[in-house]
Formats: C-alpha cells, sequence, structure tokens
C-alpha cells in the first residue's frame, strides 16, 4: 500500500485531537508506532514430547500456587524455572489496555527469541514457526487496527524459511519476519542464506535483525553482562557482517531493521571504515563498497536509552532511518514502570535536537513507509 502520509497531519494543537488518545506526558499528539515489541502465545504445545527430544523446547505453567505475582505465567525450560511473564506479555487485551495507557496507537508484535529454536530440527523449527505465526494472525485480527505481525521462520533451513516467510506475507498479510542476530554457527553474511535473503528481497518483505544467543556462561556471568554488554555486540556484529560480507551488495533491495539501535554501531562505526580502509585485504573482501556507504540503506529501532545516544544514532544512521521501538512489556525496554520517568517513546520524546516534523517521523512515518503500510488503515476514529 502507499505510504504517501504524515503523521503530523495527526497534530492538535488544542490537545483534542478525535484521532488518538495522548499520555498526559507526551509533548505532541502525532501518531506513535511501536516498532519493537514481544508477545507469545498463551500455551505452547508441549513440543518435547512432540519431537521426542531437547531439554530447551519452551513451556508454560498458569498454575497460581506457584507464581510469584497472581495472574502471571512461569516459562519452563526442561522442567526448571526460566522466566515469570506478565499476562501482557500473552493477553491482547491487557497488552491494548497498556497501550491505551501510554498513547500507543499501533504495535508491531513479534516473538520473543527464545522461541527462534535454531538448535533443533529444521522441520521441527518449521513447525513451531509456523504455530507461532498462525497464533500471532489470530490475535492481529482481534485488533488489525493496533496490531502489526512480524512472523518468525526456521533460519537453521534457508530453504524452509524462505518458504515459510513466502507464506507470511503472502497467506497471513505479514509485511515481514523477525530473525537472529546470529543462525547458529552462520553470520548473517553466511552464503548459506543467500536462499533466505533472495527470497526476502523479491518479497519486499522486511527483516528485523534482533540480537539473541549471547555467551551466559564464564566471565559473563554476573551484572547481568549477556544483556547489558553482550546485546549490543551482538547487534553490532549483524550490521557489520551485512555491511562487510556483502549481504546489501548482493541484495541491495534487502529491507533491514536492527533492533536496539543497531547495538555499538553508531559509536564504532568509525574504527569499522578505518580497518576496511587501513586492512582491506582483512575487511574489503566480500564488498566493494566501505561501510559508511551503506548509511542510509537501513533502518534501526531507537531503544538506546538516553539523550546522547539517540542524537548519535540520528548522526550515525539518520533520522529518516529510525523507528521508535520499545522492547514492551520487558524491563529493560521503554517500558512505563521499569524505571522512574520511562516510558515508550521517552527519549524522543525528550529530543530537543529534532523538530516535531522529525519526531513524527520517528514515532510512525517511517515504520509506515518501511512496512509499506498507509496511516489510513490505523487512525482510530
Amino acid at each position: 500500500m502507499s505510504s504517501k502520509h504524515t503523521t503530523a497531519e495527526c497534530v492538535d494543537p488544542e490537545g483534542s485531537s478525535k484521532r488518538r488518545r495522548v499520555a498526559p506526558y507526551q509533548k505532541n499528539a502525532c501518531l506513535r508506532l511501536d516498532f519493537h515489541t514481544h508477545i507469545l502465545p498463551k500455551s505452547l504445545p508441549d513440543f518435547k514430547k512432540q519431537f521426542g527430544y531437547g531439554d530447551d523446547w519452551v513451556m508454560f505453567d498458569h498454575d497460581q500456587e506457584k507464581v510469584k505475582v497472581k495472574g502471571n505465567c512461569r516459562m519452563m525450560k526442561n522442567n526448571s524455572f526460566f522466566r515469570e511473564i506478565e499476562p501482557n506479555c500473552w493477553d491482547v487485551d491487557a497488552r491494548i489496555a497498556d497501550m491505551d495507557r501510554d498513547g500507543i496507537d499501533v504495535q508491531v508484535l513479534c516473538t520473543v527469541p527464545v522461541m527462534f529454536s535454531y538448535w533443533a530440527e529444521p522441520q521441527h523449527t518449521a513447525i513451531v514457526s509456523k504455530f507461532l505465526n498462525d497464533d500471532l494472525a489470530t490475535e492481529i485480527k482481534k485488533y488489525p487496527k493496533r496490531f502489526i505481525g512480524l512472523g518468525t521462520v526456521p533460519m537453521n533451513d534457508p530453504v524452509l524459511a524462505a518458504e515459510e516467510l513466502r507464506r507470511c506475507v503472502k497467506d497471513l498479510k505479514f509485511p515481514g519476519v523477525q530473525i537472529g542476530s546470529h543462525i547458529n554457527s552462520w553470520n548473517l553474511d553466511s552464503p548459506e542464506l543467500n536462499p533466505f535473503w533472495k527470497e526476502a528481497e523479491e518479497l519486499g518483505a522486511v527483516i528485523f535483525i534482533h540480537p539473541w544467543d549471547m555467551e551466559l556462561r564464564g566471565r559473563h556471568e554476573k551484572h547481568w553482562l549477556p544483556w547489558l554488554v553482550g546485546m549490543p555486540y551482538e547487534t553490532c556484529h549483524a550490521v557489520v557482517c551485512c555491511l562487510l560480507g556483502g549481504v546489501l551488495e548482493r541484495f541491495p533491495k534487502l529491507k533491514l531493521c536492527f533492533a536496539h539501535g543497531a547495538g555499538s554501531f553508531p559509536f564504532t562505526i568509525g574504527r569499522i571504515e578505518h580497518g576496511y580502509n587501513c586492512r582491506p585485504d582483512l575487511c574489503a573482501t566480500a564488498s566493494k563498497h566501505p561501510p559508511k556507504y551503506y548509511l542510509g540503506k537501513f533502518h534501526t529501532d531507537s531503544i538506546v536509552h538516553g539523550q546522547d545516544a539517540l542524537r548519535c544514532l540520528v548522526s550515525t544512521i539518520g533520522v529518516d532511518q529510525i523507528v521508535m521501538g520499545s522492547d514492551y512489556p520487558f524491563p529493560l525496554g521503554e517500558v512505563t514502570g521499569s524505571a522512574e520517568g520511562v516510558y515508550p517513546g521517552v527519549y524522543v520524546d525528550k529530543a530537543d535536537f529534532l523538530d516535531a516534523p522529525q519526531k513524527a517521523k520517528v514515532f510512525a512515518e517511517n515504520a509506515l513507509a518501511l512496512l509499506g503500510l498507509d496511516l489510513k488503515d490505523f487512525i482510530q476514529e
């Protein structure tokens, strides 16, 4: 669909827009689309029993005698506690209530990376992917003006991944999928992934790249280091593999969006560019163009947790390439209640270096253009 629109049209100078609700702490009334949120089904099959192997299949335990907070659910792996999650992780009505509280008009929904299941037999990962995608499509149909879906695909078999991507786009009407920052031993520039990249380019599908499978042991066991340091590294690693590895050279029309503001990439692009120039024998072996050539040719979300970091992201990536994201409903994201004064889009709201039209781009225009969707399909009358 056409993306010729402007969310600035949503601004009502008197603060009485009929098109949307505005949370009291927000500074403007442009449409707000949260590109980075996660969702899970309420229940999962017993995949270990179904497939006959594996200790890493996730199960949900809704036994209210075991949870710390009533209404919550315990995520289990190999019958051991993994994480406790709140109802807004699977209940779209609870999610809608939070969105209304936060003034979020639309969320892009994708699974939690622990569900990727790339470690399993590819045909089984494909079954899990189809289950998650079908469940996601069912939930979106309940509120089609509030939710957009990004599916998941069995990237451990790129041919199967291409097939499921095609089904997501053609049958389920998702504009794209979410994948991990690496696929087992494959980096994103591994030639094995070419069938998937080719299909994504031909379909015009958005590929949202999310960090996952960080090192958890040894020196990384303390201080939540896999999430605080490992995730930014993983995302930067994925970006650099796509640039130096020639992914965007081979498939120049790919629509890539990297989570968490591309991780540490915006701050280290100078070092990466210098490496390309001073050691072409090591860094310029798969790409004819230096890394900075590709700036403006991919997107990132805005989750960088501070004004200085956001300024660096805008300066490096460009305001037209950034989409607002929160990582809802998890506390390390921009989630209301996770820390004092935090809510989805807080640092974009506070950015005195962005004017109103630029903020309107980050809050929704860029995302709608990237996804190939139209503003009119999401306006609440």
